[in-house]
């Protein structure tokens, strides 16, 4: 199917100068990054903001073109468990594994503006301290270079899986 070449993650290293208007990028995160230390340690619950869940409900009726492709072709029939649009902490990650204490993420266009990239930079900085590992793909990614997507995922789960 497609181009077999491997791929890695589509995420530039220099994600260039943070917007501080953020609430996020400004630290500012509702009390739970308090929360995110001290489960840290406990890594049997990961606490979520439940005025997410309708939002996440949402998002899996309308998932995007690469996400439908990813999801039909590869992460609903897999061995380990994989949930879609799954909030945690007061994020909606587009795919969660937690046996293997993985997300991928599917970037589209504005996630390489340059509040994008700081945005998804201190994302992935919150969720690392749930001992959580972030991978991202572009959408053109998946739609082109599927099996280099699979290869790299495969690559980051429990051996013997996938």
């Amino acid at each position: 199917m497609g181009n077999q070449e491997d791929l890695t993650p589509s995420v530039p290293l220099d994600r260039g100068k943070k917007d501080l208007k953020s609430p996020l990028l400004r630290g500012d995160l509702g009390g739970l990054e308090r929360r995110t230390m001290l489960i840290s340690k406990n890594k049997s619950h990961i606490p979520y903001d439940p005025r997410l869940k309708e939002r996440a409900r949402e998002l899996r009726k309308n998932m995007t073109a690469a996400e439908k492709k990813l999801w039909l072709e590869y992460f609903r029939g897999h061995d380990l468990r994989f949930q879609r649009q799954k909030p945690i902490a007061h994020f909606i990650v587009d795919f969660y594994c937690s046996s293997a204490g993985l997300i991928i993420e599917i970037d589209g266009d504005g996630h390489y503006t340059e509040f994008g990239k700081g945005y998804d930079e201190e994302r992935t900085s919150v969720l690392a301290k749930y001992g959580l590992r972030v991978i991202r793909f572009t959408n053109d990614d998946v739609m082109n270079r599927f099996d280099g997507v699979i290869k790299e995922i495969e690559k980051r789960l429990p051996t013997g899986e996938g």
